[in-house]
This record gives C-alpha cells, structure tokens and sequence, in this order.
C-alpha cells in the first residue's frame, strides 16, 4: 500500500486552537478601557508600587501615590492661582507679560487667562504626579522636578510682590 499525501489532523493547540476557547473569548478587550481603568483605579488602587520584574525604561501606572506628592500638588496650584491674581493685578499698574504663550490670552481677557492657567498647570501637575516615580532625561526623579517646580514658584511670587511694592511706592509720590 502506498503513504497517503493527506496531511495528518493535528492535535497541536497552537497550529489550531480547541473550538471552544473561540467560544470563552469575549469582545471587549479589557485592555482598551484606559479612562475606565484611571477612574476605578482612584476610588479603588490595587497598584501601589511599580511591579518588581519591570525596569524603569516601561511605563507602568500606580493608583497610589504618596501623601506627599498631593501636599505639593495643591501647593503648586494654589500657587497658581496667587500668581494668576498678581499678574492681573501688575498688569492693570502698567506691566507687561513676559511669558509669550501667556501674552496672547491675558491682553485679550481676564477669564480665559485664568482658565487656561489653571488648565496647564494642573494638567503639568497631573502629569508629573503619575510619572512620579521616573526620572526626567533618566538623570533626576520627577518628584524632585515637582519639588523644583514648587520652589521656582514661590521665587516667582516673591518677585512679583517685590514689584507690587515697587509699584505701590512709585504711585504713592
């Protein structure tokens, strides 16, 4: 008799996997909900810690951050918002901005310079806070880079009100 040409059914799973694990599959993949996962992971955190077997080269998300990142999160816009109401205030005594993305918003209106302030800056924050654990240009950590940002910060309204006495002194003669 001679060998058949057909080739033989397999029993490898790999070349042709089991009907029924077509069946298990569903449709939604459960990786694609990112703003699900962000939003439960808030009220809910699991990860509190970067996993052990990962290097810092990949990005991996915490749902717990530090008591101390929060405390400099709020500072930071809080700060924010004090130096939104002095530039407004120097301004007005006959200033002029020196950030240019800033000088295109704030001649035109004081609402939409507030806004979009706000919206930068806690957006920046956000960020730095989620990648507290990298380091920025793999040299420094982001939180010290937060810490930085707090400190330039209280330096910049330092200046400012320097100037909201200059300004107050030169109009009282």
């Amino acid at each position: 008799m001679l060998p058949s040409h057909r080739p033989k059914a397999s029993s490898d799973w790999v070349s042709a996997p089991p009907p029924s694990a077509a069946e298990r599959r569903g449709n939604a993949d459960r990786r694609r909900r990112i703003w699900w996962a962000v939003l439960y992971g808030s009220f809910k955190p699991r990860r509190r810690k970067p996993p052990r077997r990962l290097d810092d080269s990949r990005f991996h998300s915490l749902d717990w951050h530090a008591a101390h990142l929060l405390a400099v999160a709020i500072a930071i816009l809080l700060l924010s918002v004090a130096d939104a109401f002095l530039t407004l205030t120097l301004l007005a005594g006959g200033a002029n901005e020196v950030n240019p993305v800033m000088a295109l918003v704030v001649y035109q209106s004081a609402a939409v310079f507030a806004s979009v302030k706000m919206t930068m800056t806690g957006l920046g924050v956000m960020l730095m806070v989620m990648l507290a654990h990298y380091r920025f240009m793999r040299v420094v950590r982001v939180d010290v880079v937060l810490y930085g940002v707090l400190v330039v910060y209280v330096g910049l309204l330092g200046y400012e009100f320097w100037m909201l006495r200059e300004l107050i002194d030169l109009t009282d003669l």
